[in-house]
């Protein structure tokens, strides 16, 4: 993967690498930043070569670029907000991505592609529209809450999204997982892998990932991932994950 000469970050932004070094990401100082759901999520999804992928809201292209690390044909990264469009858009560039990855500005609910794809992912808003207290800063607003559509209008686009064989994948908090599961049967999608996400071992389980599909399957149920050991400090899955063990 050939990257570009070394960037210089604009004012008000970061230059941060990840996966020791293989990935290289310009964030916001005090705009929306990714958290530890992105590469949770990006190692949870499995890719095919001959994959078309579509991540929507994208933010600064985070799953994408994590992904890049795996085979896969094409990328296209929808996102609402102008300034997040474009950092994605020099994030790819930096990585050296080219033409297999495209950033598409435009509300998810009006997206409507001329061809389905084979692999949906989203690291969603996950704050409902009337509850918690918006950020003074617009940007983390969107990113975090359903402003811009609900689990049911994201499920629904992907179920109109997916080919019929394709597969779509998310991570949600565990409290909206009823929530999700509801929206996902009504729009026709079936669970196929789901995980649970803990902090510590015997602890409730805080986030899931789920990888949904129209196929009619019993559901693989993964072990639940186990963050951080009894010291404190990142368990050795939890480490290879966030140094992209792939």
């Amino acid at each position: 993967m050939k990257k570009t000469a070394e960037p210089r970050p604009r004012s008000g932004e970061t230059l941060d690498t990840f996966y020791r070094g293989r990935i290289r990401v310009l964030q916001k100082k005090r705009g929306y930043r990714f958290s530890v759901d992105a590469p949770l999520l990006a190692d949870f999804i499995r890719t095919r070569r001959a994959d078309d992928i579509l991540d929507v809201g994208t933010g600064s292209g985070i799953i994408s670029l994590l992904l890049s690390t795996r085979p896969f044909k094409r990328i296209t990264a929808l996102e609402i907000q102008k300034g997040l469009a474009g950092l994605a858009r020099r994030n790819f560039a930096l990585n050296g991505l080219g033409n297999r990855a495209e950033v598409v500005r435009t509300d998810f609910r009006d997206y409507r592609p001329r061809r389905k794809f084979d692999l949906v992912v989203s690291n969603p808003p996950y704050i409902r529209r009337s509850t918690g207290c918006l950020s003074r800063v617009a940007e983390k607003s969107v990113a975090k809450h359903e402003i811009h559509g609900e689990i049911g209008d994201l499920m629904l686009k992907t179920a109109e999204w997916l080919k019929p064989g394709g597969r779509a994948c998310f991570i949600y908090p565990e409290r909206r997982r009823w929530d999700f599961v509801k929206a996902a049967e009504a729009s026709g999608l079936r669970m196929l892998r789901t995980r649970a996400v803990r902090a510590r071992a015997g602890e409730p389980p805080n986030l899931f990932l789920a990888e949904l599909g129209f196929a009619a399957t019993r559901p693989s149920v993964l072990r639940p991932l186990i963050l951080l050991n009894r010291s404190g400090r990142h368990t050795a899955e939890a480490e290879a994950i966030f140094t992209g063990r792939r």
